[in-house]
């Protein structure tokens, strides 16, 4: 029943000047994605915003939304935007916008309250008292979000973001109200900084254009979408724009011309449809220029058409009346009707070569699928009782919703607030290709996505154990692309622990790239808590104490660590030393500095002279020390690399300098970069090679060769090489002078001995002048 305007709580007089807002998502005075130019229209009034409400719902609680209106009005006083208007218009256009979304009353008094906390005196208890807790949880939730936008720093930005998903999880209504709060503030941008709008643009192309597509509401996505493009690419925008323009001039009867043609075949075969004609966006046909490297003038699906059907059935009629009547466009067809997207997007696409030699693209779908590709997850009547709430509804009904809750479980495990923003964007931003496991379970991933992305996506530890793959029943490589109905079979390993850290490089999933850095942090971690133990047990050994977990156990709160393997981990990083170990286990242990030497370069052969060294704790190896290190090779469980210049092969006499945050590097006793160790000496560590007959190894070395200028010279060097069973792995050549080369040969051998053998053969040559060993 009609009300008079007597009944509102609040007297007409008591209201803010009119200002200039437009109402909702399909304002008619206003162009979307350019703001207007026309007379200030007046603030929409209580009534206007209840009568739009009651459009959709009959039932909605009048009195709420009544002391809602009034509340925020009051508490935002005589506050002002920075276009002059007053506040309270911004969460009255926030509010308008969600009634066009038909949303349940609490969200919208939500939307109208939304400020209060933030930018007022009004408090969460006073809230929940007028209101209810409902009503207050949302508001709060909104509140703490507030300083999302606009902000500076990528590590502040992604804390909130973190805490707008989380909100999100809870009540998906959090995510409605912060979209049309967006929306609202990017129409009236053009009043900001130009600093600011910059800003406020790129984080909605980044985050909320991408997330209301996620959510399926496309109508959102494509307003904010150009709001950003006409800020941050104007004269790009400008041109496109006037593009358009004059093509819709050229053609102002052919959408029209189509649509009649359309619906009369299908009327002629007894189909009722409703067919719509609709021009693409200026930020969507840019991005295909780019995407796709071509000019305007060569796109020819720059018009779109809706068939909306009565029902399903009706949809696959139309669609072979269509293709019976027109030539279809070959790789055009997809049907999301059997195989929806992840945001509960469905329809058939089809292009055919339509009337007039125009090549026609088309969206087949029922009037209930046509409402959720316009609105997403707020197509779900919110507003209706016997549900349950908001958000128990939508998880029963909506997959969008599951993906993003299922998404938010995995992001929140990232180990820093900018991975967690990287793998939110990382899942936001892609198009789909739908793949199947051999039993037939359907897997959406990206495009572009590899066997890997998949066996992620079937399984944590599927994807850390991926050994190979089939697709389609052919053996590939792992980093092969996906495509639309490939069937993968993944191929496990036992022996595979963790994925290569090169894995991240080829993902393009968030989830797999989250498991593999956490995969590949795991590994290295447990590399240096292995190195730690053994630097540990040996320094106990030396000093004849007993070493036991127990008693580390209980000497943690000395050593300021949560646990045992913080303990080693610290350790083998260098950042703790064994001594301190020992000397919190044992409070009277006194550390002994045995004396020891250091390498000097002495002779022009590389072999050196030995100094006495500041108070080394760890003899070089032969020099009396016991319980050396064992080094297996560059494979091996410990985290040990060669140095850079030159390695070190089994047969040399090795020495380990422990880098903090690196392990343990290997240098050659007789390596002139030893020197720079000296003033270091607690870096030093004994070691010695541990050789697996059975399993060969080869190791780095480094030879500096002079050879002759012509002909064939680097064919002979190399066979050498080769045939003496070396690899080569990298050659650098300098030529000094017209008659001689000086080539830098880094390759791989077995040991000294075989180093030995490739340096005698080299030297053998005619066109070798001179063959050295490098130790850098």
């Amino acid at each position: 029943m009609a009300r008079s305007h007597t009944d509102l709580p609040v007297a007409e007089a008591a209201l803010p000047p009119p200002a200039a807002i437009g109402h909702g998502l399909n304002n008619p005075r206003q162009v979307p994605g350019k703001p207007s130019k026309s007379r200030k229209p007046e603030m929409m009034r209580q009534y206007d915003l209840i009568d739009r409400v009651r459009r959709y719902n009959p039932e909605t609680n009048e009195a709420l939304l009544d002391r809602a209106y009034v509340y925020a009005m009051k508490a935002h006083g005589e506050q002002v935007r920075a276009s002059g208007d007053p506040y309270f218009s911004h969460p009255l256009e926030v509010a308008a916008i969600l009634t066009d979304l038909k949303l349940d009353d609490a969200t919208i008094a939500a939307a109208l309250l939304h400020d209060t906390i933030e930018d007022t005196e009004a408090t969460r208890a006073e809230i929940d008292s007028l209101f209810g807790p409902d009503i207050g949880t949302l508001v709060e939730g909104l509140t703490k979000l507030k300083k999302l936008d606009l902000v500076t720093k990528e590590a502040k930005q992604a804390e909130n973001l973190r805490k707008l998903l989380l909100a999100i999880a809870n009540d998906v209504r959090v995510l409605l109200v912060k979209l049309a709060d967006r929306l609202h503030n990017m129409r009236t941008l053009e009043h900001m900084v130009p600093e600011s709008r910059r800003r406020a643009a790129e984080e909605t192309l980044d985050i909320y254009a991408p997330l209301a597509a996620r959510m399926g509401m496309h109508e959102m996505r494509e307003e904010l979408e150009d709001l950003a493009f006409r800020e941050i690419y104007p004269e790009a925008y400008q041109v496109v724009t006037e593009r358009l323009v004059a093509l819709a001039d050229r053609n102002r009867d052919l959408i029209a011309e189509i649509e009649q043609q359309l619906t009369k075949k299908l009327a002629d075969h007894g189909l009722k449809a409703k067919v719509h004609g609709r021009r693409k966006r200026a930020y969507s046909i840019w991005r295909k220029m780019e995407r796709k490297s071509v000019g305007f003038e060569q796109l020819s699906d720059i018009y779109g058409f809706r068939v909306v059907m009565k029902s399903l059935i009706d949809c696959y009629q139309a669609l072979g009346v269509v293709h019976t009547t027109w030539p279809v466009v070959p790789g055009r067809f997809k049907d999301y009707i059997s195989t929806p997207k992840q945001n509960d997007y469905r329809s058939i696409h089809t292009t055919v070569i339509g009337p007039g030699k125009q090549r026609v693209e088309l969206q087949i779908r029922t009037r209930g699928m046509d409402d959720i590709a316009e609105y997403g997850i707020a197509a779900h009547a919110l507003y209706k009782d016997g549900f349950g709430t908001p958000t128990e509804l939508l998880s029963r009904e909506s997959s969008a919703y599951a993906w993003l809750r299922r998404t938010i479980e995995l992001l929140a495990e990232g180990s820093n607030p900018e991975e967690f923003l990287e793998h939110t964007k990382l899942e936001l931003f892609h198009d789909q290709v739908f793949c199947f496991t051999p039993k037939g379970k359907l897997i959406a991933l990206p495009r572009a996505a590899t066997p890997i992305d998949f066996a992620y996506a079937v399984h944590t530890d599927v994807g850390n154990m991926a050994a190979g793959c089939k697709i389609n029943g052919k053996i590939s490589p792992l980093a092969s692309q996906l495509s639309n109905g490939d069937e993968v079979e993944i191929v496990t390993s036992k022996a595979q622990v963790a994925p290569p850290a090169a894995w991240e490089s080829i993902v393009v999933t968030g989830k797999a790239r989250a498991a593999i850095r956490r995969a590949t942090r795991a590994a290295i971690r447990e590399q240096y808590a292995g190195l730690g133990r053994r630097i540990v047990e040996r320094l106990f050994q030396r000093a004849k104490i007993e070493y036991s977990d127990e008693k580390l156990q209980a000497a943690l709160p000395r050593l300021a660590r949560a646990s045992i393997e913080d303990v080693m981990t610290a350790v083998g990083r260098g950042e703790m030393k064994a001594s301190d170990v020992a000397r919190a286990m044992y409070p009277d242990y006194k550390e002994e500095r045995a004396a020891a030497r250091v390498a000097t370069p002495k002779s022009e052969s590389g072999w050196f002279g030995l100094k006495r060294a500041k108070s080394l704790k760890f003899k070089i190896p032969g020099m009396g020390s016991d319980a050396p290190l064992p080094i297996r090779g560059i494979n091996s469980e410990l985290p040990v690399r060669f140095a850079s210049n030159g390695g070190a092969v089994p047969g040399d006499r090795i020495v380990g300098i422990l880098t903090p945050g690196q392990g343990v590097t290997i240098y050659p006793i007789q390596s002139p970069a030893l020197k720079d160790f000296e003033e270091t000496p607690e870096r030093w560590l004994d070691v010695q090679w541990d050789i697996d007959e059975a399993s060969p190894q080869r190791f780095p070395a480094r030879l500096a060769v002079q050879s002759v200028n012509e002909p064939g010279t680097l064919a002979q060097i190399t066979q050498i090489i080769a045939g003496q069973g070396g690899n080569i792995d990298n050659i650098h050549m300098t030529r000094r002078s017209p008659d001689f080369t000086e080539l830098t040969i880094d390759l791989e051998v077995y040991d000294l001995k075989h180093l030995t053998s490739i340096i005698a053969q080299l030297r053998a040559k005619p066109v070798v002048a001179k063959v050295t060993r490098v130790n850098g």
